[in-house]
């Protein structure tokens, strides 16, 4: 079976599953989205009183297995998939709250959202490739093959995250963008950055910003070869500042002011970090945002940290979507 012939399954399972105890008519909308005609009914879709499913909720059959188990995948990742997720950095560490919370790049409802553009790629892209996209840049590891269960478990979880939203309208849940931006836009000192780290970060990141595994739910890396990649997201200064502002510390999310976020971001994301292979070829439209640490088309490297060799170049490289009517002639 196709991944995406088992993925459309999923969702239709679990329409099924939750559509237990409605109305006719709202069994029957809740077939429409599982089939992808979520559309149809996207006007009575009201994405500020939507909710994800609650754990318990998971279904106990071979799906709920398969559920649980992707469940597992992204909140112990490195434990799970150490070929592929080498450092000691989970999903969950920025996926907060098992990918429900709203400001920290939720995964909620993205099954709905993809297929996508995605403008760093230059190409619509399917939710399997994004989800390589974490564990090549954002774990610094390998990509996961896309036939593997462990990659449909993960993807079952997330089509069960996602259970009610019409395809399409995931663009529409709060935090869909992925990191919040920032309402302002200040400029990052990394020397005022490594004085609130010391003072406000390095109990559970360590002085050494290696994190510590042993504090629930296991603290991550922020930068050597253990942590993400001069390619994720979290490299970049802006995005960096957004997260900690809006998550950190945590349990004291939004203690710090704007420009201490952005002193934070600046320290962190200056620290030497694994590259990236194949970077230069992001954002091939141009219009790189400004401060993407490595040159692009028409784009300088903001800040650029030191960079350290990955051990597996090419297992690190998501390759673009290329024509299969082309190879065959």
């Amino acid at each position: 079976m196709s991944p995406r012939a088992f993925t459309i399954g999923c969702l239709t399972a679990i329409a099924s599953v939750a559509a237990c105890g409605r109305s006719r008519t709202e069994r029957a909308d809740a077939g429409a989205v599982a089939r992808g005609g979520g559309a149809v009914h996207a006007s009575s879709f009201d994405p500020t009183a939507w909710q994800p499913p609650a754990e318990a909720d998971i279904p106990r059959d071979s799906l709920g297995a398969s559920i649980r188990r992707g469940l597992a995948l992204v909140t112990h990742t490195t434990d799970s998939l150490p070929a592929y997720a080498p450092g000691r950095i989970n999903c969950t560490n920025c996926h907060l709250n098992a990918g429900r919370n709203a400001e920290a790049a939720p995964l909620a409802g993205s099954f709905a959202r993809f297929p996508k553009y995605m403008e760093r790629t230059g190409a619509v892209i399917g939710l399997a490739d994004r989800v390589n996209y974490c564990f090549t840049r954002s774990l610094a590891g390998n990509r996961l093959p896309v036939e593997s269960r462990e990659m449909q478990d993960i993807l079952a979880y997330l089509a069960w995250l996602s259970t009610g939203v019409p395809v399409g309208e995931g663009k529409k849940l709060p935090g869909a963008e992925g990191i919040l931006p920032m309402q302002s836009q200040l400029t990052g000192d990394k020397t005022r950055g490594g004085a609130v780290f010391t003072a406000k970060c390095a109990a559970c990141h360590g002085v050494d910003g290696q994190g510590n595994p042993a504090i629930p739910p296991g603290v991550p890396a922020l930068w050597g070869i253990r942590s993400f990649s001069v390619g994720a997201s979290m490299a970049r200064q802006g995005k960096a500042a957004s997260f900690i502002w809006h998550n950190m510390p945590f349990g004291a999310a939004k203690s710090l002011t704007a420009q201490e976020a952005f002193d934070v971001a600046a320290y962190v994301t200056s620290q030497s970090r694994v590259d990236s292979p194949g970077k230069e070829g992001d954002w091939p439209a141009r219009g790189a945002p400004a401060d993407v640490p490595y040159v692009t088309a028409g784009h300088a490297a903001f800040a650029p940290p030191p960079l350290l060799a990955r051990a597996n170049g090419r297992e690190a490289v998501v390759p673009r979507p290329t024509s299969a009517a082309r190879k065959s002639r």
